[in-house]
């Protein structure tokens, strides 16, 4: 785009010299036709020159260079699909953060009333057409109470900008007025569609699907239906919601057994460096190794899996398959794909004091959430023996070690729903639950979410370790509830 700017500014310089030669040529029309060296050159310019401004061979070529260079990146440039998911994943961050609309649409991400939860360095406010397209989204679902909210933010910002063109909107005032209209008739607020499509009816008085709908409204109103708004449809808003920025401080009964330490676990291994722990919790047992990682480390790994990230999957019975309720992008590495990730197997088998080896273990798996990027709360254990991961024939996934690779600026944090706490994300920090109880049951406290990342890049690396191998290393317990 900066070339064919570059080239098409040179070319309408060029045309002004042209149009400046032919105003002077043309301050006086008679001595034009007097003169017959003026007469030739007026009809020289008539006939070949002005046809090769038209018809100019070097805007064709421009053009072209444009439309050349569009194709060469075609292919790596957002779809559809991408641009849908950006819309949906600001309506999640507007649920699950309790994000005001139009904050949103000023470049600020904040509660209604409360101080901003993220700052960022530069604000960046949307367009009334970006805003129209997030509502459109949400309509095109028939999600009425998201589309009201963005299309009238829509309307409210096309109206400022009436009479104005900008290259790349798509939308108008008219389109969004439509839209809202019967946004607004689809949530039962009829008086209220009537008015919006009576303005939409002042710029295309025309339309004569828009006045059939008034006076469709105008009947159903004199009927005595939808004279007020309902209430607004039921939001399936994730019960992590609060937790996704706030981690309730922990009973005073509970801190008594939360604590700091340097752990060895017995391993010859973290004699030299002890692993730095951080009791988060008792009930679930959850735990935080800070400086899990060096960065150095961290780059390798997400250089390492960065070519074969693919949308994440989830089970579902004995398939897997893409789910909405997990924005993610994962890849799996075996220990064999660099000495970083055999050093980090061994770091880990230190830590937890469990067995590694093949086939008592999972690939390290990175996952990559980028924007509004979440995993709705579920469980890392099967809670069927249908699962696939039983056809690793190790058992049932026993722990979890959950790495973070890098830091956010907001949002993403793992939270526990039955337990009622979050772990903000910590870089290069290990985290690590144990998922089974000692008696091989679930732990249903362990019923977990990765909040929506607000702002930032989210990495993290799992280790999903299995029962099967640990008998001796985590022995079960003399009580069987246990």
């Amino acid at each position: 785009l900066r070339s064919y700017l570059r080239d098409e500014s040179s070319r309408l310089r060029r045309l002004r010299r042209f149009y400046e030669k032919v105003q002077t040529l043309h301050q006086d029309p008679k001595a034009s036709v007097d003169n017959p060296l003026l007469a030739f050159s007026l009809i020289k310019r008539l006939h070949s020159d002005w046809p090769n401004v038209i018809y100019s061979d070097e805007a064709t070529r421009n053009t072209q260079a444009l439309h050349a260079g569009l194709r060469e990146v075609e292919q790596e440039l957002p779809g559809a699909e991408d641009l849908d998911g950006a819309a949906r994943a600001l309506m999640r961050l507007q649920d699950v953060y309790a994000l005001s609309v139009k904050g949103l649409a000023n470049g600020l991400f904040q509660r209604a009333g409360h101080p901003p939860l993220y700052s960022p360095g530069r604000r960046v406010p949307l367009s009334a057409d970006d805003c129209f397209h997030v509502g459109k989204v949400a309509y095109d679902t028939g999600d009425y109470y998201h589309s009201i909210a963005w299309l009238e933010e829509a309307v409210s910002l096309f109206r400022l900008s009436y009479g104005s063109w900008n290259l790349e909107d798509r939308s108008s005032l008219e389109d969004a007025l439509d839209h809202l209209a019967f946004s607004y008739f689809m949530a039962g607020n009829i008086s209220h569609a009537l008015s919006l499509s009576r303005e939409f009816l002042r710029y295309d008085p025309s339309n004569q699907r828009v006045s059939r709908n008034v006076a469709k409204y105008k009947k159903l109103l004199e009927m005595g239906t939808g004279t007020r708004m309902p209430c607004p449809p039921h939001i399936a808003v994730p019960p992590y919601t609060l937790l996704g920025s706030l981690s309730p401080q922990p009973a005073p009964e509970l801190l008594l057994h939360l604590s700091c330490s340097y752990e060895t676990n017995s391993s010859p291994y973290l004699l030299l460096q002890p692993a730095k722990k951080e009791m988060v919790w008792i009930q679930p047992y959850v735990a935080l190794y800070h400086d899990f990682i060096t960065d150095a480390e961290a780059e390798i790994i997400k250089g390492l899996a960065g070519p074969w990230l693919q949308r994440s999957v989830v089970a579902s019975g004995e398939k897997q398959q893409k789910a909405e309720y997990r924005i993610s992008k994962s890849a799996w590495l075996k220990d064999t794909a660099d000495p970083v990730v055999r050093a980090l197997e061994r770091r880990i088998a230190a830590v937890t004091g469990l067995d590694l080896r093949p086939p008592y273990a999972e690939y390290l798996q990175v996952v990559n959430y980028g924007l509004g990027g979440h995993y709705e709360p579920h469980f890392d254990h099967a809670t069927s023996t249908k699962s696939p991961l039983y056809r690793m024939k190790s058992g049932n996934r026993i722990a979890t070690v959950m790495i973070y690779l890098s830091a956010v600026e907001a949002g993403g944090s793992t939270a526990f729903i039955y337990a009622n706490f979050s772990v903000p994300v910590v870089k290069n920090a290990a985290l690590f639950w144990w998922n089974l109880r000692r008696n091989g049951n679930g732990d249903g406290d362990t019923l977990h979410a990765g909040c929506p990342v607000l702002a930032g890049d989210k990495w993290v690396a799992n280790k999903w370790i299995h029962e099967h191998g640990q008998e001796f290393r985590r022995p079960c317990s003399a009580d069987p509830q246990d």
